[in-house]
């Protein structure tokens, strides 16, 4: 980044500092001081720093994947951009396809598919589909802020509740309790099941981190709430970063323990295209004493680089470090007893019947 468009500070409620370029950006803007004061003195207070919903009619709605390192080949998104402002957010670089930073724009100018519903049916109603758990909020969380207003993914919900289509959830938001009524019989049918991404116990840290996502003891709380009402929880301890958070694997997996969770996983903290830059940035805010030192340490678990894209490696890394998180996590989740997520059934699956302009007949 050009040392004029450098964030002087952190902007309250925010992850990201600035407006990262896109890799695929056709204009660069670049900010000029003129000796009236910063380019950034204002920035907190600037329209960019607020959040707008665009509503858009999305041309399709599941994505598929062949990836080995992904539990998943199918998934739902509801939202483009996430409002929980998480800095470390893998999907960060997908705003780039829209012409727009991953760093402020992707956790101020957000997409809802207010069609997800409909495109959902149409979809399970082909006569070629093939019933597959289909995974909601894997690139974008389902439950950030702006679905207690839109509600996109409580009628996808409401889509596959109807035809019997088994679903999971990835989530930091304490708001998927809103949905208990939906996803509670589901789950005692054996076609639902919710997990927690918990990043820190800490409080202070949570707030820097992922200033929008609900905070630590709200998970908690919520994991709690879903396990008393028959809902299978686990847990997925992400992203673990060196010398930032890495410290608490123990504590984040005791606790969920302790709130309900039966299952548990962990990914390394991933840095792809843009993301590494709006990382970079944010350790020099709010850490710039142990930037370098936590720098290092990711490069020595990705083989010398702030990122390894490949297959196999690139969800826990590799070297002395990463084989040191990979114990750590090994030993605390057999000692507290974690198993498998339960399997979601696919057999109870009813295609649903595509729109008739004649409607019912009997």
């Amino acid at each position: 980044m050009d040392d004029a468009r450098k964030a002087q500070a952190p902007i309250k409620g925010r992850g990201a500092a600035s407006y990262v370029d896109g890799r695929y950006a056709v204009t660069v803007a670049q900010g000029e001081d003129d000796g009236w004061g910063s380019v950034y003195e204002d920035l907190a207070d600037a329209p960019g720093s607020q959040t707008r919903v665009t509503e858009e009619r999305a041309r399709s709605i599941v994505s598929r994947n062949d990836s080995p390192d992904v539990g998943h080949s199918a998934s739902v998104n509801p939202y483009r951009g996430c409002e929980h402002g998480c800095v470390y957010c893998f999907a960060r670089p997908s705003h780039a396809y829209l012409d727009l930073s991953p760093g402020l724009d992707f956790e101020t100018r957000l997409f809802a598919k207010t069609n997800a519903a409909e495109l959902l049916q149409n979809e399970l109603a082909r006569p070629s589909y093939q019933c597959v758990p289909l995974a909601l909020g894997i690139n974008t969380d389902s439950y950030q802020p702006i679905e207690r207003r839109y509600r996109v993914t409580r009628s996808v919900i409401e889509v596959l509740g109807a035809c019997s289509h088994p679903f999971s959830i990835i989530t930091k938001n304490a708001g998927v309790v809103r949905d208990i009524d939906l996803i509670a019989p589901l789950a005692k049918r054996g076609l639902a099941s919710v997990a927690f991404s918990v990043t820190s116990l800490d409080n202070r840290l949570s707030a820097r981190m992922e200033p929008r996502a609900s905070a630590p003891h709200a998970r908690l709380k919520a994991i709690r709430t879903l396990v008393d009402a028959g809902i299978p929880v686990g847990v997925m301890v992400a992203p673990v970063i060196p010398m930032i958070n890495d410290r608490e694997i123990e504590h984040i997996l005791e606790a969920c323990r302790d709130h309900g969770a039966t299952s548990a996983g962990y990914v390394l903290l991933r840095l792809p295209h843009e993301l590494k830059q709006v990382w970079r940035e944010w350790l020099q805010l709010h850490y710039p004493d142990r930037a370098e030192h936590v720098m290092s340490l990711i490069q020595q678990m990705r083989g010398g680089k702030d990122y390894d894209s490949a297959f196999g490696t690139r969800m826990r890394g590799e070297g002395p470090f990463a084989q040191l998180i990979a114990q750590r996590f090994r030993k605390a989740h057999a000692r507290l007893g974690f198993g498998s997520m339960p399997g979601l059934d696919t057999g109870q699956f009813v295609p649903p019947r595509k729109p008739s302009p004649q409607g019912e007949l009997f």
